[in-house]
């Protein structure tokens, strides 16, 4: 499956940013689906997950209540609503994918797109 991540940018602190992520080559509605950020100088971390049916979702303590997955499985595509955004959001942000159920927020998603960049101002 080839994975294509858009809707980053610049925003300021307290701002709503939509990122969405486009899947193809594979039935979408097979895989669940992640996303993951890396800021300059740290490890990539899970932010948000989400089941096959998009019935079950998990989130990173980081980001619980003020970011919000979902998918629509007509449209081959993830999204994550990204509000109250703060400095320490910033990252390069990637969407993820496996056949595998059960991975929640543990980072060995098989299938992996090219990133888009957010960039929250103070």
């Amino acid at each position: 499956v080839q994975l294509q991540a858009s809707g980053g940018g610049l925003v300021q602190a307290g701002g709503s940013l939509r990122l969405a992520c486009a899947a193809s080559g594979r039935t979408f509605s097979s895989f669940v689906m992640a996303w993951f950020r890396q800021a300059p100088g740290k490890e990539r971390e899970s932010v948000a997950a989400i089941s096959r049916s998009g019935g079950t979702t998990y989130y990173a303590d980081s980001v619980k209540g003020r970011f919000t997955i979902s998918r629509d499985n007509a449209k081959n595509t993830v999204y994550l609503q990204m509000n109250s955004l703060r400095p320490e959001d910033t990252a390069v942000y990637y969407c993820a994918a496996d056949s595998r159920g059960g991975l929640g927020l543990r980072i060995e998603y098989a299938y992996w797109g090219q990133g888009t960049q957010v960039t929250v101002s103070s």
